[in-house]
């Protein structure tokens, strides 16, 4: 299959997350969302695992259109924390994606803590064909004690990635996509897609 065809079923409505895949992905490959495929309702994420959380989402889309789709799931793990918030991360302050919130608590709860060793982690799992693979990107840093920046999202204005005197708030997009979490992940998947 040449990859002009490819087309690809991501189970995302964030904007921001669906454009930064697009750019790692490339040309080649035509994503669509859920919501083009009447699918409005929240997507569950109820494991205790981002590899399960991937894995139900895109299970949850694959069941409902038959489409080749792929989900991911992102933690940010916070050594002086014992990994968290983890797989909570995007509901660690309220039932909802406040990044405000999430970041205002990340801080209070490190507040006079010397460690600020963390990593970002993403999991994709992809369904083709109805079978499961998975891929994992992960980038290690550090947490400052204030926000700085206004690009990307979540907790981007917190997070400078090893090697790098800049948040992720403040590199733009191609800079965050060469060295993040996500994008590594995402590269991998595109790597598989382009071998099928």
């Amino acid at each position: 299959m040449t990859t002009s065809s490819r087309k690809l079923l991501f189970a995302t409505n964030n904007a921001h997350k669906l454009s930064e895949v697009q750019a790692v992905l490339g040309p080649g490959f035509e994503l669509t969302i859920p919501r083009a495929c009447g699918i409005t309702e929240e997507i569950p994420e109820t494991c205790d695992t981002l590899e399960g959380n991937a894995s139900q989402k895109a299970h949850y889309l694959y069941d409902r259109t038959g489409l080749d789709c792929f989900a991911d799931d992102t933690g940010l793990e916070v050594a002086a924390l014992g990994g968290a918030p983890g797989v909570h991360s995007a509901r660690y302050a309220t039932d909802g994606h406040d990044f405000i919130k999430n970041n205002e608590l990340l801080l209070r709860n490190l507040a006079g803590v010397a460690d600020r060793r963390a990593r970002f982690r993403t999991v994709v799992a992809l369904l083709l064909d109805g079978k499961e693979y998975r891929f994992e990107g992960v980038v290690e840093g550090r947490i400052i004690d204030h926000a700085i920046g206004h690009e990307g999202f979540g907790y981007d204005p917190l997070f400078v990635p090893d090697g790098s005197s800049k948040t992720f708030a403040e590199m733009t997009a191609d800079e965050k996509n060469a060295v993040s979490h996500r994008g590594r992940a995402i590269r991998k998947l595109a790597e598989f897609l382009l071998a099928q």
